[in-house]
């Protein structure tokens, strides 16, 4: 049984379809963001997309640790 929090979300990302897909979501707006840093000039549209996928990327993090901590209250049980 996985008792540390990586262990948790190694399991969680194999067995919980929605762990993966907020992981995936996650990763990719991670990607998007890189893709937008990199340009030495930000437009205005730049400057709201980095803003969104900043505050998605914290939504989908938030979601993804609540479903952790879930499961590591039902290990310590």
């Amino acid at each position: 049984m996985p008792t540390t929090s990586q262990d948790i979300r190694q399991s969680l990302l194999a067995r919980d379809p929605e762990f993966r897909n907020l992981a995936e979501e996650h990763s990719r707006c991670e990607s998007q963001l890189e893709q937008i840093l990199k340009s030495s000039y930000l437009s205005s549209e730049d400057l709201i997309q980095e803003a969104e996928l900043k505050k998605l990327k914290l939504r989908l993090k938030d979601r993804m640790e609540l479903i952790l901590a879930r499961h590591q209250q039902m290990v310590s049980h």
